[in-house]
């Protein structure tokens, strides 16, 4: 029962957070803000994330998953209230920090603990519950935070939204009794080393790089789609809804998966991820029509679904007896460095050159992560070389 619960709670508490991710920079937009301050102000939601992950981890791995979740949604629905209350610029940039600061402690549990339930065994289909518990959460929180947006207003959204996670909240509260006191069994020993010497670890620290890039795929087209698409003239609805595609394709992906699996390695799915999206990526600035480019998010997401169950899995396999929650903090924290510098890097490309570089620029870096990560495969598997542990 406790995956089931911990699949429901993320379902809710990342449909108002995703939704949110939709109607922050269309807002911002509404209010006069230009590309590189919206960036700037999406950079924010990653900026405390990126920085308290590994502590988030260490945590879960000492108290257990229960306060720590319950605390970030309620964290989460509190965030999401601010430009309700308070309308303007400033409630944004306020809105931003505090949000993607309440859900790592909300995200990071999650992934330390799903490893953890039943056997190795059910690793894999936890994993996979879990981010199809992702991928849903994807789809209709952009949805609801459209069809609010042009029904409703932009205030009134973030009420719609927030109503998500305040159910998780109770669920919570009432039946967080089934999740278990701590993610796995530790000991004071394994507890003196550097999180950061989980890297030397060759097949942990290409997982996390991996994983990053799909991260920043995924980054760029929640941050700069919106904007693309209120400049060619797209209304929120439409947004949502296209944006909402891309999420049915992760869906999709997800289930689908555990048959990949079978036919090839994680770190050889996750590499073939990698360069689809950044394949993908070019569609975006040959489109206009909202159907051609509802497909485009969709081929998109075909990608970009595979990350997050590969990389997970594969973290919390490699990581220390003990630690599964502070690897999976490791990797939330480089990802969040992603969240942080995509917005900016990529919010001022588009401010200087318009919206075709963002595109490509970021295509070119997937298909090169993607080039490398088969050739030091290649380079591996040779005769005389260290084998798997150099990727």
């Amino acid at each position: 029962m406790a995956i089931y619960l911990i699949v429901l709670t993320c379902v809710l508490t990342h449909a108002g957070f995703g939704g949110a991710k939709v109607a922050l920079p269309l807002h911002a937009l509404s209010l006069g803000v230009d590309a590189f301050s919206v960036g700037v102000i999406m950079a924010l939601w990653a900026l405390c994330p990126m920085l308290i992950a590994l502590w988030v981890g260490r945590l879960v791995d000492r108290v257990g998953p229960r306060l720590p979740m319950l605390g970030g949604a309620i964290g989460v629905v509190i965030a999401l209230l601010v430009p309700y209350f308070f309308p303007g610029v400033t409630s944004l940039y306020v809105m931003s920090l505090a949000v993607g600061t309440a859900f790592q402690f909300f995200f990071v549990p999650t992934q330390g603990i799903t490893g953890a339930l039943g056997g190795p065994e059910d690793r894999a289909r936890n994993y996979s519950l879990l981010a199809i518990g992702f991928s849903i959460a994807s789809f209709i929180g952009p949805l609801i935070a459209g069809f609010s947006i042009d029904y409703l207003g932009y205030q009134p959204a973030y009420l719609v939204l927030a109503a998500c996670p305040a159910v998780a909240v109770l669920l919570l509260w009432f039946k967080g009794g089934l999740l278990p006191k701590a993610a796995v069994g530790t000991d004071g020993s394994q507890k003196k080393s550097s999180s950061f010497a989980l890297l030397r670890n060759a097949n942990l620290r290409n997982a996390i790089v991996a994983s990053g890039l799909i991260s920043v795929a995924w980054d760029l087209y929640l941050f700069f789609f919106p904007i693309y698409g209120h400049s060619i003239g797209l209304s929120a609805s439409s947004i949502g809804t296209i944006i909402s595609m891309f999420a049915v394709a992760v869906f999709v992906i997800r289930v689908v998966l555990p048959r990949l699996a079978r036919m090839l390695s994680e770190f050889e799915i996750l590499l073939y991820a990698i360069g689809f999206s950044g394949a993908a990526l070019l569609l975006f600035p040959l489109f206009r029509d909202p159907y051609l480019l509802a497909l485009a998010s969709f081929v998109l997401g075909l990608g970009c679904g595979v990350g997050q169950p590969m990389s997970m899995s594969l973290i919390y396999s490699l990581s220390p007896a003990g630690r599964a929650s502070e690897g999976a903090g490791l990797r939330v924290m480089f990802n969040h460095f992603t969240h942080l510098v995509v917005p900016l890097a990529f919010g001022a490309v588009g401010t200087a050159f318009g919206f075709a570089p963002v595109f490509v620029s970021c295509s070119a870096l997937m298909l090169g992560g993607s080039g490398y990560g088969f050739w030091v495969e290649r380079r591996a598997a040779r005769p005389g070389t260290s084998g798997h542990g150099e990727h």
